[in-house]
């Protein structure tokens, strides 16, 4: 019997053993279902009256009265939608010796978030159009309706849109100025163009600033764009590139964003990445078989609001703000 009473007393505190064992396991985690997260509606009309707004000014070469005037109202469209709005002046010297005065423009949309991403574009127009078949114009300054215009009047109908849908994101729409007043040639230094966008690098508005990450629109305004895979964005931001542009093809835009890729060139995401260190994406028009690399009313008179499509206008829009207001989700 005390053998038996002896086995019994060791099955027992086996059994207490496991028991407690089993009691001691930590529990699963509990799973968090993810709220799916609300994208607002781009309103390409909206967007396309901010690009013919811009153009009916005139050209806005830094310096000039119709510059002045441009920015006086883009100011004013940003207060409207209650950002925080930073005018940055700076002088410009340009390759000619002339010196412009410059502002970049800077609209902040909850600017006590840490967590922060950039939309930029820049919003002068080019002081000639070396480019044009009429030789007699060529020294004439342009509209730049697309070359400037187009990304700025996305960025305006993003800054309405955040107006009306909150978001959980601080958002900075920077419109640099001075970008397209370099001088082009084979062996003409980078650092001729994108003026504004240096300044900025080096003076940035918030002292320590910090941005997750850029996104630059440049030329997004024309019809059947061919938005192509840059080697800056590669290089310096390349899993944000991926991010977007696999979010586009997610989206049914996949006749836009293409996957290809389309070499240097030099735009204000350039400086951003390598002065200030924050990793910045180009959204860039490139046509295929293009001999300056552009499209064929680049740096002409030409640039105006017949070549305006809101097609493209919609289309880039709606794949920036799924950008940024799945950013604020974590969904990003």
């Amino acid at each position: 019997m005390k053998q038996i009473a002896r086995v019994c007393s060791v099955f027992i505190l086996f059994t207490l053993i496991i028991t407690a064992c089993k009691d001691e396991a930590p529990s699963p985690a509990p799973v968090v279902e993810q709220k799916k997260v609300k994208i607002p509606a781009f309103n390409q009309d909206s967007a396309y009256h901010y690009v013919d707004k811009q153009v009916s000014f005139g050209p806005r070469v830094p310096g000039s009265d119709e510059h002045q005037a441009c920015k006086e109202w883009m100011v004013s469209k940003f207060k409207s939608y209650g950002a925080s709005v930073i005018e940055q002046d700076f002088d410009a010297n340009i390759y000619t010796g002339d010196v412009f005065a410059s502002t970049n423009i800077i609209a902040q949309f909850n600017p006590s978030i840490k967590k922060r991403v950039i939309l930029s574009a820049h919003w002068d127009s080019r002081m000639i159009a070396e480019e044009d078949k009429d030789v007699n114009r060529i020294d004439d300054p342009i509209l730049g309706a697309d070359d400037g215009a187009s990304g700025v009047g996305v960025l305006i109908e993003i800054a309405r849109i955040i107006s009306e849908n909150p978001i959980d994101l601080g958002v900075d729409i920077i419109l640099f100025d001075a970008e397209d007043q370099g001088k082009r040639g084979p062996n003409e230094p980078a650092n001729n163009w994108c003026l504004g966008a240096q300044h900025w690098s080096r003076n940035q508005h918030v002292k320590g600033y910090k941005a997750k990450f850029g996104i630059l629109l440049d030329m997004v305004g024309s019809k059947n764009p061919r938005f192509g895979k840059d080697q800056v964005s590669k290089e310096y931001a390349g899993l944000v590139q991926e991010k977007v542009w696999n979010l586009a093809r997610n989206m049914g835009y996949t006749d836009m964003f293409v996957d290809e890729f389309t070499g240097m060139l030099t735009d204000d995401h350039y400086f951003v990445n390598v002065i200030a260190g924050i990793p910045m994406i180009d959204i860039i028009n490139q046509p295929k078989g293009s001999k300056t690399g552009f499209m064929q009313h680049w740096h002409t008179h030409g640039d105006d609001m017949s070549i305006i499509d809101k097609r493209s206008l919609r289309v880039v829009g709606q794949v920036v703000s799924a950008v940024i207001y799945k950013e604020s989700g974590n969904q990003f």
